[in-house]
């Protein structure tokens, strides 16, 4: 069975817990962070993630596309975050990486790591896939809703799951971009998790279908 990741970046934010509420079957609910700089939007902070925590029985899976994920990694966690992700290309060094991956594991949650779709899965090395909890694919660009997938994730999912299983490392493999019916079985297929879906979900006329969709096999 696989983790359905609902994005709220998709959903009504003058209704937002009525919105959360409604997709509250999925295990995981994706909150896009974005400031406006390593993207070109600008979306939520730590306040909307603390006004929602305890609401719903969700695993709370930040992904901050953010220049410095270190500097608000504090706020994220003290406000409900259950996972943090940071991006590869927002910091400097392994050393930088791995210091973050201990610092957020230092407020008891987990860490993830995501990479762009220019980013090769390569950059990630048997050090950081043996720290991290999660590891996350973009299949579009950072920094919008609603585009189209694309397919070059597909490998690099393939190579996370040959790894996991190879080193038997932890980490969940999640995909976020342009998932629908049919790129949601090529990413199964590939080896991915956990599925994040904005657009999918949140536009969909029966949500709790579409998130059993997204959780069953291919």
């Amino acid at each position: 069975m696989y983790i359905a990741a609902p994005s709220i970046l998709s959903a009504d934010f003058s209704k937002l817990l009525e919105e959360v509420k409604d997709v509250s079957t999925a295990k995981f609910l994706h909150i896009d962070v974005m400031d406006g700089h390593f993207v070109p939007n600008i979306t939520i902070g730590p306040l909307i993630v603390k006004s929602i925590k305890g609401k719903v029985d969700m695993v709370f899976d930040c992904h901050l596309m953010i220049s410095d994920p270190k500097k608000y990694t504090e706020s994220f966690a003290k406000s409900g975050a259950d996972i943090i992700t940071f991006h590869y290309e927002a910091l400097n060094s392994k050393e930088e990486i791995l210091d973050l991956i201990d610092y957020i594991h230092s407020f008891k949650i987990h860490a993830g790591i995501s990479i762009k779709p220019n980013t090769s899965v390569d950059v990630l090395d048997e050090e950081i896939l043996s720290k991290v909890d999660l590891v996350l694919v973009m299949s579009v660009e950072p920094g919008f809703g609603g585009q189209k997938f694309m397919e070059n994730s597909l490998p690099k999912i393939k190579k996370l799951r040959e790894l996991k299983d190879k080193f038997k490392y932890n980490y969940i493999i999640e995909v976020d971009g342009g998932i629908n019916k049919e790129t949601a079985v090529l990413v199964k297929k590939a080896g991915v998790e956990a599925i994040v879906a904005g657009t999918y979900v949140f536009k969909s006329q029966n949500r709790k279908e579409t998130i059993k969709e997204l959780e069953k096999d291919f």
